[in-house]
């Protein structure tokens, strides 16, 4: 004979269930607005990546020689043991000049609709090109960077071997091709979030708390995708304009680039992938602590001053998008020759 169960029971069973639908309900719309970072890049639209041009683009990044001082590379400013930054607020050149914007990690910058904080490159290639050549940065030549390279016999085979059947594989464009090859391998799949997004119960109460947050208040209009954010451009101040300690009023962000008034104090979106390792934050560099950051974003974007608890959720949540950083061995770089142009002074 079976007996009934205490309301007690019922109604915990139902709470439990109830619970459960709103988890669900959860999961699907943030499947809706977000996704998992893939274990691999399968392939570019305008490169191969082939272990030879992966490899010769890892010698590249770390060399610093690509620079006239001979002191930085792009590991420089995009330290892959560093969340990929540089842990300033902005990045240090050539003669110890101060860059005008925070170094963007490298991590998952694949997934960015462009490159550098105004979108003024629209591939890795093409950023690959910049800062060797800004004064304030790396402050070479492209002719330079290849009289070094081809100094080298076995940069040159690696080039041979990277492009193979072209009649002259060492070229600044093949350079730039080889960094993006190997910055394409630097990404930071099965994050907790990830692992939420493909169906485990992987974050914690506060965590979801966080996401319904981040979802609710607006947060996701701006940093979605598969890298929640880097794929749109956005004033920043939306609602209303940081103060000049975050917001300097001489970078007027992609103005510089389409000259056009709409675009003033306009920025894509930062990409929030491990954004618990790489503050400082902003292209100013000006906010150190996340839950600043977060709390500086409600008001200039969102108009909204959030809670002591809604920051702290939606800081708690941040931290579940931290993947699976990939170890990179320093390459042994090639010996210098008589003819490898030497160091200049800063």
């Amino acid at each position: 004979m079976s007996r009934a169960l205490p309301f007690g029971s019922i109604a915990a069973i139902a709470l439990s269930a109830s619970a459960a639908m709103a988890n669900d309900t959860l999961r699907e719309d943030a499947q809706y607005l977000f996704e998992p970072i893939p274990m691999q890049v399968q392939a570019l639209e305008n490169n191969i990546l082939s272990s030879a041009r992966i490899d010769l683009g890892a010698k590249l990044f770390f060399d610093p020689r690509m620079s006239r001082s001979g002191l930085f590379s792009c590991q420089t400013c995009h330290n892959v043991g560093m969340g990929g930054v540089d842990g300033l607020e902005t990045s240090i050149g050539h003669g110890w000049q101060k860059g005008p914007r925070n170094a963007p990690t490298v991590y998952n910058a694949v997934f960015n609709i462009a490159q550098f904080w105004d979108g003024r490159s629209p591939d890795l290639a093409d950023q690959a090109k910049g800062p060797v050549q800004a004064g304030v940065e790396m402050n070479n030549t492209p002719i330079r960077v290849l009289d070094t390279i081809n100094s080298m016999e076995e940069y040159v085979q690696a080039f041979e071997a990277a492009f193979p059947g072209e009649e002259d594989p060492v070229t600044f464009d093949n350079f730039a091709l080889a960094i993006e090859a190997f910055e394409t391998t630097l990404i930071t799949p099965n994050s907790r979030f990830d692992q939420y997004l493909m169906g485990a119960n992987s974050l914690n109460e506060q965590e979801l708390r966080g996401l319904q947050a981040f979802m609710d208040q607006g947060c996701a209009a701006c940093h979605a995708g598969v890298n929640l954010g880097g794929e749109g451009y956005f004033p920043f101040g939306l609602i209303e304009r940081p103060g000049a300690d975050v917001l300097p009023e001489g970078d007027r962000g992609r103005f510089a680039v389409t000259e056009t008034v709409s675009d003033d104090y306009v920025f894509r979106a930062a990409p929030l992938r491990n954004i618990a390792l790489t503050a400082p934050y902003f292209h100013s560099g000006a906010v150190w602590e996340l839950e600043e950051a977060v709390a500086v974003m409600g008001v200039s974007q969102l108009g909204a001053e959030l809670s002591d608890e809604d920051v702290a959720d939606i800081t708690a949540f941040l931290h579940t998008l931290t993947g699976e950083i990939p170890e990179v061995e320093h390459p042994i770089l090639p010996t210098r020759t008589a003819t490898t142009p030497l160091p200049e002074e800063m």
